[in-house]
């Protein structure tokens, strides 16, 4: 199947959730529009609902999970809408095709003990180790997405209030209450770490070996080599396992759902209640192992 020529509708649509998707969003929705053209053969402007379903039928046929259905589905609702608010359709020809169910998987979590020894691995006095043991207290300690702990500039933390400023998902802005082992870390970093790392003057809160700001790969790297030396599976451990594990470990602990939200910087609470039912299983599971009559 040819490759659909450039569609200056697809670009336009594009052009305008840039302002407010983080990147990889608008590829991911690059690349579900440029399928779905493909596969019409014909400039999406024009398509009806009768060729959406035919194009969403051809998916499960090919053994598309339901996840890369329902995105593909959003995504061609989303380009209509847009299309229908510019006045170029009347009509969005996605909006009456049916989801598919998707299984709903409950985050995983750490336990609080492991939680503790991934911290405990970054022990240390080097400048990496300083750094590592203040990236683990900040992500696990303030629930932060690894985009906004990239994003952290010296600035945003606050060690005498002990809070910290997110920058989220569409620039909105958030504090986070730090506990004081974070707020230690982090100005044990920025007083013995951080300056030996600092080789080009960055605004950046965590930099590189090289003097750059560290990156969301680094990140990642980082945290998978903590995980190994300590003993826990480097393939499971990211950081928003990190983030799953702040919200659980909150909510286990009394706190309420409406200030867990807040940390989180979700928009709805709904997303956030998923966690309830991360610590309602493991309620279940303690029962079931521990009661004589369970």
């Amino acid at each position: 199947m040819a490759a659909p020529a450039r569609d200056p509708d697809v670009e336009g649509f594009l052009a305008l959730l840039a302002a407010t998707r983080a990147p990889r969003t608008v590829d991911a929705y690059r690349r579900d529009l440029l399928d779905l053209a493909a596969h019409v053969e014909r400039p999406l402007k024009a398509v009806t609902t009768e060729e959406i379903e035919r194009y969403l039928a051809e998916l499960r046929a090919e053994g598309r999970s339901p996840a890369t259905i329902a995105r593909r589905t959003a995504a061609a609702r989303s380009f209509y809408r847009h299309l229908v608010l510019l006045g170029a359709r009347s009509d969005n020809p996605a909006a009456a095709v049916a989801l598919p169910r998707k299984a709903r998987r409950l985050p995983r979590t750490l336990s609080p003990s492991e939680a503790e020894r991934l911290i405990d691995a970054a022990a240390g006095t080097t400048p990496r180790s300083l750094r590592d043991r203040a990236l683990v207290e900040l992500l696990y300690g303030a629930g932060l997405r690894v985009g906004e702990a990239v994003g952290l500039g010296k600035t945003d933390v606050d060690l005498e209030q002990r809070l910290v400023r997110a920058t989220g998902k569409g620039s909105k802005e958030r504090i986070v209450p730090l506990g004081r082992p974070a707020a230690d870390a982090l100005r044990r970093y920025l007083s013995r770490g951080r300056p030996h790392l600092d080789r080009r003057h960055r605004p950046e809160l965590f930099l590189n070996a090289q003097g750059g700001g560290l990156t969301r790969a680094g990140i990642f790297l980082v945290l998978r080599r903590l995980a190994a030396k300590a003993g826990l599976e480097p393939e499971r451990v990211h950081p928003h396992l990190l983030r799953h594990s702040f919200a659980t470990h909150l909510l286990e602990g009394g706190a309420d759902l409406r200030s867990v939200q807040e940390m989180l910087g979700h928009a709805s609470l709904a997303t956030t209640q998923i966690y309830t039912h991360v610590t309602t299983d493991r309620l279940r599971r303690a029962y079931r192992q521990a009661h004589p009559r369970a």
